[in-house]
């Protein structure tokens, strides 16, 4: 009896899966003629492994983020020259420092204290920092005054950051804190920038995706394969690499004044703090001549757990961090359901645009099949999928409500895979956006597109997954 219900099981779940493709063919035919396969685009280029190498934007390696470069070739391509753009999930503000090197002043929004204090910190150094707080930074690179620091400031700590740094490590990060303090507002806000550029390199934890990752000399409890990430780097060295990457950078870009701008272009930088949900709302309408972002994937990465040591060094309390776990776009099982009409009355069309949206719907209620069944390996993923794009959709709504008519809007986003039911976020997304406002102008496809996870591959076989750059004009 138990074999035959499994049977059963399959054959529903086959059914559900067809109509899922079948939908999902039906709307890629709709949008066929929008997809262009460009050449220019690499994974390189949308992801920061073009920043590594690039002057400034290499400082902090923010994984999630885009390159300079995609900027540069997007507002090149598409005739962005002037006016102000707009970030709603600005990260570490690539977006931002790429528009106003071509004199296109800048907005931006983030949420998580580690994108704004990135953000806060290179405006410092492109705007304030003056000749003798250069002399000050040389200064500290070559005499290493944290080490004779009398002065300790202790290091927060979060349950999941504990015992990240070896004691010696430990040590002169809060006698370099104390150090710090000595030294005057800007100054003191770069060398704490520095400091987050290398927690990772001096700590026993990796950046992986949904988690931190422990190295086995932490001395945690290991799973059936301990972790070595290899070279766990001296403090003194980290720093003091960074601190000279920092200072040679700032040289070659002719210190401080040239460092974003030239005497022929500069632009302007306002960030915003806090959920871009909270904040388009207050912005007046056609305010922006161009929208360039991505938003988190959905695919359960957690930020408030992979950049755990930063937010830790920026004083965030155990409170603080499930508030903005919570307050985060829906992309982890671990996000609750928001009351979007709440927040926001006027978002009726927005959700009603997710509910109408056939292959969305197909998708959600497989999902939910599944969770009901005991077949997914995560009971939160419903619910992820669901938030996802329900607030992507009052997103879409405020930024064609935001943008000026005609302006064009540029996204990086995946698609992602659950239980074996691909997930095409692209023309879901761009589907909801007609809905709302948008002409879909072109779905730039990248020559090459992004793989399953072992687990998906194990149980529903390989499916390679378009990765793709959104072009939508706002209509006139």
């Amino acid at each position: 009896m138990l074999t035959l219900s499994k049977h059963v099981a399959g054959f529903k779940q086959k059914d559900a899966l067809s109509e899922v493709e079948c939908l999902d063919q039906d709307l890629y035919h709709h949008f066929n003629d929008k997809f262009h396969l460009d050449l220019s685009l690499s994974r390189s280029i949308v992801s920061f492994q073009a920043n590594k190498t690039r002057e400034v934007y290499r400082w902090y390696k923010f994984k999630e983020a885009f390159s300079a470069s995609l900027v540069e070739y997007l507002f090149e391509k598409y005739s962005v020259v002037d006016g102000v753009i707009l970030d709603p999930f600005a990260g570490s503000g690539t977006a931002l420092f790429a528009a106003i090197a071509k004199g296109v002043n800048a907005d931006g929004i983030e949420l998580l204290p580690i994108g704004q204090q990135i953000i806060n910190t290179k405006k410092i150094l492109a705007l304030e920092f003056t000749k003798d707080d250069f002399i000050t930074l040389n200064r500290w690179f070559l005499e290493k005054p944290w080490k004779t620091s009398e002065l300790r400031v202790p290091l927060n700590e979060l349950r999941i950051t504990k015992d990240a740094y070896s004691e010696q490590t430990k040590e002169a990060i809060e006698r370099y804190l104390g150090a710090c303090e000595q030294e005057n507002e800007r100054v003191g806000a770069v060398l704490r920038f520095a400091l987050l550029c290398i927690l990772e390199s001096v700590s026993y934890t990796r950046k992986d995706g949904q988690y931190l990752r422990w190295d086995y000399r932490a001395g945690r409890r290991q799973g059936k394969k301990p972790f070595n990430k290899g070279t766990i780097h001296s403090f003194e060295k980290a720093i003091c690499d960074k601190i000279d990457e920092i200072i040679f950078d700032l040289q070659t870009k002719g210190k401080q004044k040239a460092l974003f701008t030239s005497k022929y272009s500069q632009g302007t930088i306002n960030l915003y703090s806090g959920s871009c949900l909270d904040i388009l709302p207050t912005i007046p309408a056609s305010t922006y001549d161009a929208i360039i972002t991505s938003p988190p994937y959905c695919n359960r990465y957690d930020y408030t757990r992979t950049y755990a040591l930063e937010l830790a060094l920026s004083g965030i309390s155990e409170q603080e961090l499930v508030n903005l776990r919570q307050q985060m776009l829906s992309c982890t099982v671990e996000n609750r359901a928001k009351d979007l009409l709440k927040i926001n009355q006027q978002w009726t069309e927005a959700i009603t645009a997710a509910d109408r949206q056939e292959l969305l719907q197909s998708i959600l209620k497989y999902l939910d099949d599944q969770k009901a069944q005991g077949m997914l390996n995560n009971t939160g993923i419903p619910r992820m999928v669901r938030g996802y794009f329900y607030e992507m959709a009052c997103v879409i709504a405020e930024c064609s409500r935001v943008m000026k008519p005609n302006a064009p809007l540029f996204m990086v986003n995946d698609n992602v895979r659950y239980a074996g039911a691909s997930i095409s976020v692209d023309i879901i997304l761009s589907d909801i956006a007609e809905k709302l406002g948008f002409h879909v102008e072109s779905i730039l496809i990248l020559p090459t597109g992004k793989g399953n996870s072992s687990q998906q591959m194990g149980e529903y076989g390989r499916k390679l997954l378009r990765k793709c750059v959104y072009v939508w004009r706002k209509n006139r």
